[in-house]
C-alpha cells in the first residue's frame, strides 16, 4: 500500500514540472520598441540663396565719343534691340554730328584738290624763273620768292591732310561699332538723347548665360567648388528648374545687391557672391533673360 501511494506522489510531481516547463515556454515574449521612439538624424537642410541671370563672358558698357566742344552727341538712330545677337564690327548706333562732318570733310577734300593744283602751277613758275635766273634772265630774288609761295602752297596742303584725318576720326566716332560678340544686354539712351555716364548701351561677350548667387556669409562654409545647383524664377520669368554647378566662390565678404521682393528680406545682409555655371540646355532657355532674379538651391553632396 505505501508502495502504491509512492508512485502516485512521484507521477503528481513529474506532472507539475511538466506543467512548470510548458508554462515557462510559453511565456509571451517582451514587446518591441516602436520605431517612432528611436531618435532620428536630420540631414542638414540645402543652402538657399538669392541670385540673378548674366551673360557668362565679360560684359562691356559702350559710351558716345567726346565732340570737339567737349560734350558729346546726340544719338540719331539706335539700330539694334535689347537681346539682339551682334557681331563684331556691326554698327549699333549714329550720332547727329555725322552729317556735319561728313560735309566738313567733303569741303576739305574739295580744299586738298584745289591746293594740289596751285602747287603744280607754282612749281612750273618756280622752274621757269630758276631756267631765267640761270641766264641772268630773272633776278635770283624773284626765283626766291617763287620758291616761298610754293613752300606755302605745299605747307597749306599737309595741313589740310591733317585736317582731314582728324576729321575722318571724328566720322569713325559717330558711328557707334560693337567691339565683341556677343548679345545687346541693356540700351541706356534713345534715339535724341545725349548720353550720359551710363554710355549708350551695354552689350554682353558670350550669348552663354551662369547665375551670380549672393549666399550669407553664415553659410558659405557648405558650399564648394563643383556642387551641383538647380535655379528657379523668383518671379516666373522661366518655367520649371535650371541645373548648374559652382565654377567661382569670391574671396570677399560683400553688402546684398540683389534684393528680394519680400519686404522682409535684410538689405545690409553681409554675403558672398558665387558664380554659378548652367548646363548648356539650361543656358539656352535664359539666353535673352539676363538680370533676372532667381533662386538657387544648393545640393547637398
Amino acid at each position: 500500500m505505501k508502495q502504491i501511494r509512492l508512485w502516485v506522489m512521484v507521477g503528481v510531481l513529474g506532472a507539475a514540472v511538466v506543467g512548470a516547463g510548458v508554462s515557462v515556454t510559453r511565456r509571451p515574449a517582451p514587446e518591441a520598441i516602436p520605431a517612432a521612439a528611436v531618435p532620428k538624424v536630420r540631414a542638414p537642410e540645402a543652402v538657399a540663396a538669392l541670385g540673378q541671370l548674366k551673360p557668362a563672358g565679360e560684359v562691356r558698357r559702350l559710351a558716345a565719343p567726346v565732340s570737339g566742344f567737349g560734350g558729346t552727341p546726340r544719338i540719331a538712330v539706335v539700330l539694334v534691340k535689347e537681346g539682339d545677337q551682334i557681331r563684331k564690327g556691326e554698327p549699333l548706333a549714329i550720332f547727329d554730328n555725322r552729317p556735319q562732318l561728313e560735309a566738313e570733310i567733303a569741303e576739305i577734300d574739295v580744299q586738298i584738290e584745289s591746293t594740289a593744283i596751285e602747287v603744280q602751277l607754282q612749281q612750273r613758275e618756280v622752274s621757269r624763273y630758276e631756267a631765267a635766273a640761270k641766264v641772268g634772265a630773272a633776278a635770283m630774288v624773284a626765283y626766291e620768292e617763287k620758291q616761298d609761295e610754293l613752300r606755302r602752297f605745299q605747307r597749306k596742303g599737309v595741313e589740310l591732310i591733317a585736317k582731314r584725318r582728324s576729321l575722318e576720326t571724328d566720322l569713325a566716332d559717330s558711328e557707334l561699332l560693337s567691339p565683341i560678340n556677343g548679345v545687346v544686354l541693356k540700351i541706356h539712351s534713345r534715339v535724341g538723347e545725349r548720353p550720359g555716364s551710363d554710355g549708350v548701351m551695354e552689350v554682353g561677350a558670350s550669348q552663354s548665360m551662369e547665375a551670380l548667387v549672393e549666399v550669407y556669409e553664415s553659410d558659405i562654409n557648405r558650399i564648394s567648388i563643383g556642387q551641383s545647383v538647380s535655379l528657379i524664377s523668383e518671379n516666373g520669368g522661366f518655367k520649371g528648374t535650371l541645373e548648374g554647378r559652382v565654377e567661382r566662390i569670391t574671396p570677399q565678404v560683400r553688402q546684398r545687391k540683389v534684393l528680394s521682393t519680400d519686404p522682409t528680406g535684410d538689405a545690409d545682409a553681409r554675403v558672398i557672391e558665387v558664380d554659378v555655371v548652367l548646363t548648356p540646355e539650361s543656358a539656352k532657355r535664359v539666353t535673352q533673360l539676363s538680370g533676372l532674379k532667381v533662386i538657387a538651391r544648393f545640393k547637398t553632396p
